[in-house]
């Protein structure tokens, strides 16, 4: 377990992603994952109020719904870190939309969806340009004062703008933004490396990596020359990620993985845990199986040749 921020709220060290929930699985199959997580020791999991509205049929609140309906039979709410987010899902045609009277209104469906009175951690899922950034701190500092939120998160947010927003929380007397959630893996390392780096480590905010696992394409089952898994991602995956020098890298993950009795799918996740600023990798499992392969990752301890053998261009 590890703190989250400035914060007493202890998380472990990989964050189960709940954007899966009522997409690529149904609600019996999410509750059996969820169970798995939480038997090997999890306590963290994200999701967010627009997963899953980009599926036809879907409006948002699909994950946040099941993860509720989990969490109220499993009478566990207190003993889970739920991390969810605001901002994404359209409303009044604008998005993203972090003004007050939306915060506001999404709040209460969120919590509704999840069946709590409070939400541990609660995003700005990305930056909004058109409300001034005063209206959403303060918006959300009204959340924390009421006690329906716990934590603070910006996610997408660049080092300018979050340097921006400890500037204004600090003179303002808001609480501030923890958690930091950005692109970051193996593959996509320039958003976060550098100058948000910097301002996370400085500052001491947890930094909580999405699409860790390069939407499936480090755990290596996509291959080369190899028929495409059947999966709603493989098309996007293949568009994405398709290129000479990945293949090269999950080749290095192989032989590093063969080295450590372990799968690539943990060598990546190990990798990211020993990266400035990185408290807990979010990562998505479909089964029970693959859900005990990713919680392996927290014992695996990369040495430093393979680390090197990693972070080479």
């Amino acid at each position: 377990m590890t703190n989250l921020g400035k914060t007493d709220v202890q998380v472990t060290s990989l964050c189960f992603g709940g954007n899966i929930f009522g997409w690529t699985v149904d609600e019996q199959a999410s509750f059996g994952v969820l169970d798995a997580y939480e038997e090997a020791g999890g306590n963290f999991i994200d999701t967010a109020d627009v997963y899953s509205a980009w599926v036809p049929g879907h409006e948002g609140g699909e994950s946040e719904t099941i993860l509720g309906k989990w969490m109220h039979e499993r009478r566990n709410r207190h003993q889970m870190v739920i991390a969810t987010k605001v901002g994404s899902l359209p409303s009044k045609g604008r998005n993203p939309d972090l003004s007050r009277e939306h915060i506001l209104h999404a709040v209460e469906a969120s919590l509704r969806r999840l069946q709590t009175d409070y939400i541990d951690i609660y995003f700005a899922h990305q930056d909004d340009a058109d409300t001034p950034l005063g209206e959403t701190l303060g918006t959300f500092a009204e959340l924390v004062q009421a006690g329906k939120v716990r934590v603070l998160g910006a996610s997408n947010y660049n080092a300018s703008r979050m340097r921006d927003a400890l500037r204004m929380s600090q003179a303002n007397g808001y609480p501030r933004y923890e958690v930091q959630q950005p692109l970051y893996n193996l593959i996509a390392r320039d958003r976060y490396e550098g100058k948000l780096q910097q301002v996370c480590v400085e500052e001491e905010i947890s930094v909580v990596p999405y699409a860790s696992l390069a939407s499936g394409f480090l755990t290596g089952k996509y291959r080369q020359g190899a028929e495409l898994p059947r999966t709603q991602r493989a098309g996007s995956v293949q568009q994405r990620y398709w290129s000479k020098e990945n293949f090269a890298l999950l080749e290095r993950i192989d032989t590093i993985a063969r080295q450590f009795d372990a799968t690539p799918a943990q060598v990546a996740l190990a990798w990211l845990l020993t990266r400035p600023g990185v408290t807990a990798p979010i990562a998505s499992a479909t089964t029970v199986e693959q859900t005990r392969e990713l919680m392996g990752a927290l014992t695996l301890k990369l040495d430093q040749s393979a680390l090197d053998a990693l972070n080479r261009d």
